[in-house]
């Protein structure tokens, strides 16, 4: 747990000049709770405001009995999380990971409802998941995992309560599984239940890239705010999933050099740049950046202390801590993943002078063309590519500059900015619905 003084010190403004003395905390909802306290205190919240936002409006916690393709029956446990549906639906993605814990979705759904409100989309947060492995479970099993998994939270969504998209290990397979599950339990298909679908099944065009294109152009409104060119700019990207790797393929068509990345299994590094196209096909035949002919491997440790211009931390939670955060050597960290930084980590980069693009505003092209994905079909309309990734544009840059003026303003970091131009919306949402009964 974090100490008291250090909670206090991260409360103001996020700077913390000694980090000695003390046990840093990574449990994600811990994390989650002290950013809200910082933003809270600035803007003099009062306790009764931070008591009606603060803790999740429903956590539902179930059983996920599973028939194995053995013959043989698994039990999993299986959440859904909704943090605030004061300004809309909760909306937020369902993981399916051997590392999922409530706290750790809890955290999710808090994070969802702010990122909703900074990028001024009318959703509430929600998040869900199942601790399971699926790397070890065959296609059939995932499927009856996820059936039986829908089933269990059906009472709490729906596409005008609580709407689940794609998150850690699943994708338009899962959501489509989502879809036809709780579709038969009405008698229609109710295509609107879950964003991040096959587009032949009402998917939007763009929203498989949304989340890495909005991370792209927070980092070229970031270059063009500290007055360097993205282009020939230093790239080290931390993850190589769906995010990271059509980010890293995005920021090379910008004549960026991304000169290291890592996956689960390993990182590669070339001091010249890597030859993006070629390692995502060398990822796709093999599994893993590792063994690309034209990169050596380095540690992790050695990657995220790479001299670079950005460093986007594209993995999970707390990859970025008091211990490792004084060896980052970039002037942009731009968090695509969500809680990369813990608060310690927040407060040493500060010090430091980087700037960080927090991953509320950073990653936040995700939600935002999911809400793209909701209102066509709510409308039974669809929108070309160009006018998707026009919109999401204008919603990414005029957000950051929000951000940024709030920042300005209040003399604090951006992620602080943020949370503060998120909460306020929420705190007014919910002043204005009043309390019933």
């Amino acid at each position: 747990m974090t100490s008291p003084e250090l909670t206090e010190s991260v409360r103001q403004n996020g700077k913390e000049r000694s980090l000695s003395n003390h046990t840093e905390s990574t449990n994600p909802y811990e994390l989650a709770l002290q950013n809200f306290e910082a933003a809270a205190d600035l803007l003099e919240l009062n306790e009764s405001d931070r008591a009606e936002i603060r803790a999740p409006e429903r956590t539902l916690i179930v059983n996920v009995p599973v028939r194995m393709n053995d013959g043989s029956i698994r039990s999993f446990e299986g959440y859904r999380v909704q943090h605030s549906t004061a300004r809309g639906p909760a909306k937020g993605g369902i993981r399916f990971h051997p590392g999922v814990t409530l706290d750790e979705v809890r955290a999710l759904a808090m994070w969802m409802t702010w990122k909703c409100a900074v990028v001024n989309v009318p959703f509430g947060g929600g998040k869900g998941g199942v601790t399971c492995n699926p790397k070890e479970m065959r296609p059939e099993e995932i499927e009856r995992l996820t059936r039986r998994y829908t089933s269990a939270i059906l009472p709490i969504i729906g596409p005008d309560k609580d709407i689940p998209a794609p998150d850690v290990y699943t994708n338009a397979q899962v959501m489509a599984w989502i879809m036809d599950t709780y579709s038969m339990t009405r008698g229609h298909l109710v295509p609107g239940v879950v964003t991040g679908k096959p587009i032949s099944l009402g998917g939007s065009l763009g929203r498989s890239e949304a989340t890495a294109r909005g991370v792209f152009h927070t980092i070229e409104a970031a270059c063009q705010h500290l007055r360097f060119s993205l282009k020939g700019a230093r790239v080290v990207i931390q993850g190589f999933g769906n995010a990271g790797s059509i980010a890293a393929n995005l920021i090379d068509s910008a004549q960026a050099e991304v000169i290291a990345v890592s996956d689960s299994k390993g990182c590669v590094y070339n001091a010249h740049g890597l030859h993006i196209p070629k390692l995502m096909t060398h990822k796709e035949k093999t599994g893993s950046v590792v063994g690309f002919s034209g990169a050596e491997p380095i540690t992790p440790e050695e990657l995220l202390a790479l001299p670079c211009d950005i460093l986007i931390p594209a993995a999970l939670e707390n990859a970025i801590t008091h211990t490792n955060a004084e060896k980052v050597r970039a002037k942009v960290v731009a968090e695509a993943a969500n809680g990369p930084l813990t608060p310690e980590a927040d407060a040493v980069l500060d010090e430091l002078g980087v700037f960080v693009i927090p991953d509320i505003l950073c990653n936040a092209g995700g939600v935002t063309v999911s809400y793209y994905e909701w209102v066509q079909n709510h409308q039974h309309i669809s929108w070309d590519l160009n006018e998707v990734n026009s919109r999401l544009e204008a919603v990414m840059s005029r957000s950051f500059h929000e951000v940024l003026e709030t920042s300005q303003e209040r003399k604090t970091n951006m992620r602080t900015a943020a949370n503060i131009l998120a909460i306020r919306r929420v705190v007014d949402a919910a002043k204005l619905r009043g309390l019933y009964p």
